[in-house]
């Protein structure tokens, strides 16, 4: 260690060193060159920098965390406000169809309620069997009417020549009087609604031995 005015400052030169111990003043010449520092001075040096280089780089680094946490949970709130919305979109349409199909079955409910009456009328009716027959045909006739005008209508069955589309076929008769696969019998009439089926006609189809013989 030296002295020079006051201040204390560590020299590693043994010249100084031991001026300093005789209590000798030592004028140090700017010029003179001092050691070099050591391998262990240059990296705690270099450590030092780098710490100080690191905590200025983490402010910006953590900022940008804190903005891509931010757009996380927009993006999540966001989400479940769609998924909500989906949701109660999905409920609506559900109750609208439900009450579509309960305003379609009330209306078609409805225009059978007087066919209903009529059939009641008929139970308690006391007349002959000629009358009674007559009444049970005037209110199959005013089904058929309201089936009508709702567009649904029978499938032509007898005379026409037999369409797996519309006819399920329950065995075959020959009959020579008509043409070979074509329908003979009716067992239960078919319906459609315009060109969709509703039911297949149940019938027997002709088998005609003259034709198939030529």
């Amino acid at each position: 260690m030296w002295k020079q005015k006051s201040q204390l400052t560590e020299v590693d030169s043994p010249e100084i060193e031991e001026a300093a111990r005789e209590g000798k003043e030592v004028n140090l010449d700017p010029a003179t060159e001092l050691p070099a520092p050591t391998a262990e001075e240059e990296l705690a040096a270099e450590t030092a920098e780098q710490a100080g280089t690191g905590a200025t780089t983490e402010a910006p680094e953590q900022t940008e965390l804190d903005q891509l946490k931010a757009e996380r949970d927009r993006l999540l709130d966001r989400l479940a406000r769609l998924q909500a919305e989906f949701e109660n979109a999905r409920k609506r349409a559900e109750r609208e169809r439900a009450e579509y199909r309960e305003f379609a079955t009330g209306s078609v409910a409805e225009q059978f309620l007087p066919v209903l009456d009529n059939l009641e009328l008929a139970l308690k009716s006391t007349g002959s069997e000629e009358q009674l027959r007559s009444g049970v045909s005037l209110i199959v006739k005013q089904m058929e009417e309201i089936l009508e005008k709702m567009k649904v209508k029978a499938v032509p069955t007898v005379g026409e020549a037999f369409d797996p589309r519309f006819h399920e076929a329950l065995g075959t008769v020959e009959r020579d009087d008509l043409p070979d696969q074509h329908v003979a019998e009716e067992i239960r009439r078919g319906y459609k609604i315009r060109e969709r089926l509703l039911r297949p006609a149940l019938v027997r189809v002709a088998h005609n031995p003259k034709q198939v013989d030529e």
